[in-house]
C-alpha cells in the first residue's frame, strides 16, 4: 500500500498548483491549504518521505541509500493489470522498474488515434494528435476511441498513464509525479510511495502549431521505436520497449489501423555520447516510417529532430522533459507526453522546501536535461529564500567526479540535489565515502535516476 500524504504547497518560481494525491485520488477535496515549506501529512505519516535523522556517516536501515527520495512521471495508480501484461511482451520480461512504459504505451496509441482520425498515415495525421487527447469524449481504449471516431464524435483519450491533454505546442499542461523513496535494501520501497500532481498556470496555453512539410501516407501505419538498449539511460529501456511492445499488439489485436497491422521496427536511441540515435533515425526514415516514438533523452531528441521533422515524420518522445523543446522549431511535428522540466523542478525543489532544508546544493549532468531542470530548481529555490550553495555542471562522461563532490561536502549544505543518469551511482558512492550520502544529508534524484537500477548499480560499484 502507498503512504498517505495530502497537502496543497504554495506556488514556486512557475505559479504551479501541486496537490499530493491520496492513494491516486485526484481530486483536490480535503487538500490543506499550507505555505511552501508546511506539510500536512495523514495516515500515520510522522515525517515527510526522505527526512532522515542520522550523523554523518551512519546508515539508515543497513542500506547506504536508504531516504534518498526523488520524483518520476508516474500516474497515481499504474493498473496491475497493465503492469502483468507488460510482462508478456518480449521486453518485458522479469520487469521491476516501469517507469516510461505507460507514457510510451499512450504515445503510440495517441498516434494510432490521430491516424484513425484523419484516416490517413501522411502528414495530415500530426494536425490531429492534440486534437485526439483533449477537448472531446473521454475514451480510455483503442477499440472505444475508434468506435466514437467512426462515428464522428471528438475524442479526449485517456490512457494508462493518465489523461494526456496536451498543450498546442504538443506538451501536457499537467503532469503526475511519484515521489519515491529508497529503502533498507537500496531499492524502492512502494510503500513510501506517494503522487504530487502538477498543474501549469492558464498563462502556459498556447494555441495549437501548424503542421509544416508534405508526405503522403501508403494506407499502412509505420511506428519506429528510437528507445535506449545502451547508454546512461539503457535502464529505461526495457519498460519503454515493453510499452511500445505492447500498445502494437494491442492494436493489431483490435484489427489494426486503417484496416491493416501497424508495422513496428524498434532501434537503439543510445546517448549523446554517441551516434547511434541518428544512425537508427537514418534507418526509419529510409524505412519510410510514419511516425517515431522516443527517445528517453532530451539531448538525443535535439541531436535528430531537424532531420526527422524534415522529413514529414511525427516524433513522440514519451519521456523527454527539456524545456528547450518547448518551444523548439520542430515543423509542428514533436510530440511529447512526459510533462516538462519547469512542472518537475518545481516539484523537487518545494519537496526540498517542504522537508525544511535551509541550504541546498545542485549537481546536474551537462546536457539539455541537466541545465534545464538545474535551472529551474535553483530559481524556484532561491524565491523560496533558500540558499543554493552550489549548482555544480559537470561532464557525465568523466572517469571521476571526485572534484564536484568534495566541494559539495565543503559546502555542507543542509540537502544535496542529484541531476543524474547512471553515472549517480558512482557519485552517491563518493558521497557516501565522505559522509555526505543519504544516511548523513537529505539527498534528492530525478526521473534520470530514481530507480531500482540505481541501487543495483551502487551495490555493483558501477
Amino acid at each position: 500500500m502507498q503512504k498517505s500524504r495530502v497537502r496543497r504547497a504554495g506556488a514556486l518560481l512557475v505559479g504551479l498548483a501541486l496537490v499530493v494525491s491520496a492513494c491516486g485520488d485526484d481530486s483536490e477535496e480535503g487538500a490543506s491549504e499550507t505555505t511552501a515549506a508546511a506539510v500536512e501529512t495523514t495516515a500515520g505519516s510522522e515525517t515527510t518521505a526522505g527526512a532522515v535523522e542520522t550523523t554523518a556517516g551512519e546508515t539508515t536501515g543497513g542500506g547506504e541509500l536508504a531516504g534518498m527520495k526523488g520524483t518520476t512521471p508516474l500516474p497515481p495508480e499504474l493498473a496491475q493489470d497493465f503492469k502483468d501484461r507488460l510482462l508478456t511482451v518480449p521486453s518485458g520480461e522479469g520487469l521491476t522498474d516501469f517507469n516510461y512504459a505507460a507514457e510510451t504505451y499512450d504515445a503510440v496509441m495517441i498516434i494510432a488515434l490521430a491516424v484513425e482520425a484523419a484516416k490517413s498515415d501522411g502528414i495530415e495525421h500530426a494536425s490531429l494528435i492534440v486534437d485526439v487527447s483533449t477537448g472531446g469524449e473521454k475514451c480510455s481504449t483503442f477499440t472505444d476511441c475508434k468506435a466514437l471516431l467512426d462515428a464522428g464524435t471528438d475524442i479526449d483519450y485517456d490512457g494508462v498513464s493518465g489523461p494526456n491533454d496536451l498543450n498546442g505546442n504538443g506538451e501536457p499542461l499537467a503532469g503526475s509525479y511519484g515521489v519515491l523513496q529508497f529503502g533498507a535494501d537500496n531499492r524502492i520501497d512502494d510503500s513510501l510511495t506517494e503522487f504530487v500532481q502538477a498543474e501549469s498556470p492558464e498563462s502556459a496555453v498556447v494555441e495549437e502549431s501548424v503542421v509544416e512539410g508534405t508526405r503522403a501516407g501508403d494506407g499502412v501505419l509505420s511506428i519506429g521505436g528510437l528507445l535506449p538498449q545502451t547508454g546512461s539511460l539503457a535502464f529505461l529501456g526495457s519498460p519503454m520497449f515493453a510499452g511500445a511492445e505492447l500498445a502494437i499488439a494491442d492494436l493489431n489485436e483490435a484489427g489494426g489501423v486503417l484496416g491493416a497491422d501497424v508495422v513496428y521496427s524498434a532501434g537503439d536511441s543510445g546517448d549523446t555520447s554517441t551516434d547511434l540515435a541518428s544512425q537508427t533515425s537514418d534507418r526509419f526514415l529510409t524505412e519510410g516510417v510514419d511516425a517515431i516514438v522516443g527517445p528517453a533523452s532530451s539531448g538525443v531528441a535535439l541531436s535528430v529532430i531537424d532531420k526527422i521533422s524534415t522529413a514529414g515524420v511525427t516524433f513522440f518522445s514519451p519521456a523527454n522533459t527539456s524545456p528547450a523543446l518547448s518551444t523548439y522549431a520542430d515543423k509542428g511535428l514533436y510530440f511529447r507526453n512526459a510533462p516538462p522540466d519547469t512542472l518537475q523542478g518545481a516539484v523537487i525543489a518545494d519537496l526540498v522546501v517542504a522537508d525544511g532544508a535551509q541550504t541546498v546544493a545542485i549537481m546536474a549532468l551537462d546536457d539539455a536535461y541537466g541545465n534545464g531542470i538545474a535551472d529551474v530548481i535553483e530559481s524556484s529555490l532561491t524565491d523560496a529564500g533558500i540558499t543554493v550553495t552550489n549548482k555544480i555542471i559537470y561532464d557525465p562522461t568523466a572517469a571521476s567526479f571526485d572534484t564536484e563532490v568534495n566541494e559539495v561536502a565543503a559546502a555542507d549544505p543542509d540537502a544535496i540535489i542529484l541531476i543524474t543518469f547512471d553515472e549517480g551511482s558512482r557519485i552517491l558512492k563518493t558521497m557516501v565515502e565522505l559522509g555526505i550520502g543519504p544516511s548523513a544529508k537529505a539527498v534528492y534524484g530525478c526521473d534520470g535516476n530514481m530507480g531500482n537500477a540505481l541501487g543495483e548499480n551502487f551495490d555493483a560499484g558501477k
